[in-house]
């Protein structure tokens, strides 16, 4: 007895695998990849988890610094292919991606500013550095200075230490990283650390001794923008957007520095 073939075999294939093509999508949840460097991390964290809740994203984050060499850059992991969809940095970090032209126009937006100080070991004595002359006796006299190799530290070693007569006085540490700068601080490896207030409040094992004189101080503009290039596009703006709500302003405040969003 003959077997009869199955019906519809040849057609239904090709139909199973075009259904599945349109569903897939929609079964393989977006995630959206953000790298972000340290002068914002604080708040970044703290808001994270309410904007997955409140949007339904999920979000994957890296980290890298701003500005300067070496591979940890945001730049040079962008440039080597590491899957980025949203970059929170210093707006002259920033502004370095666009004239290279990897940030998609018109999704920049800034986010928040905050002010240079001084960090030294939990529990150690605070110096005095509310003077232009307290702080350089305090630069000066410190076995060793801890500071980032990115933004704001490249500004202390080509702007300010030679403004106030004492670039070849200081002896200095420049780390990759201000996490790094802050943990040779919290090791008892280098005297004072000089970073963004907002790195200090968030590093664990130090402490905030003040901040620079205002007429001495580097207030950083920290923003965020969207990828040239990113498939998730839609979702990377609502995080932006987020990030600039009157709610995110709050936590912003709490975690020592001002918010910059359109309310």
């Amino acid at each position: 007895m003959n077997k009869q073939p199955r019906q519809g075999t040849s057609t239904l294939r090709p139909a199973l695998v075009a259904a599945l093509a349109m569903i897939w999508p929609m079964l393989a949840s977006a995630q959206l990849n953000v790298m972000i460097s340290g002068g914002f991390s604080g708040s970044y964290e703290k808001l994270l988890p309410e904007f997955e809740r409140a949007s339904g994203i999920k979000v994957k984050t890296g980290s890298g610094s701003s500005q300067g060499t070496g591979p940890q850059t945001i730049g040079a992991q962008l440039a080597r292919g590491v899957p980025v969809d949203v970059v929170i940095l210093s707006r002259e970090g920033l502004t370095d991606l666009m004239e290279h032209q990897r940030i998609a126009a018109g999704t920049d937006a800034d986010l928040a500013r905050v002010g240079i100080g001084v960090m030294v070991r939990s529990g150690a004595p605070k110096p005095d550095v509310s003077s232009v002359e307290a702080f350089k006796r305090v630069a000066t006299s410190a076995k060793l200075v801890a500071i980032p190799g990115s933004t704001s530290g490249i500004w202390l070693v080509k702007e300010l230490f030679p403004r106030l007569g004492i670039a070849d006085k200081v002896k200095y540490k420049m780390t990759p990283r201000g996490a790094g700068a802050a943990a040779m601080v919290a090791a008892g490896e280098a005297d004072i650390g000089i970073l963004p207030v907002s790195e200090i409040l968030h590093a664990p094992g130090v402490e905030n001794a003040g901040k620079v004189p205002a007429e001495i101080d580097f207030p950083q503009t920290f923003s965020a923008a969207v990828v040239q290039g990113s498939k998730q596009a839609d979702a990377g703006m609502k995080l932006i957007r987020f990030l600039t709500s009157e709610k995110a302003a709050a936590v912003i405040r709490q975690s020592g520095m001002e918010p910059l969003g359109k309310h």
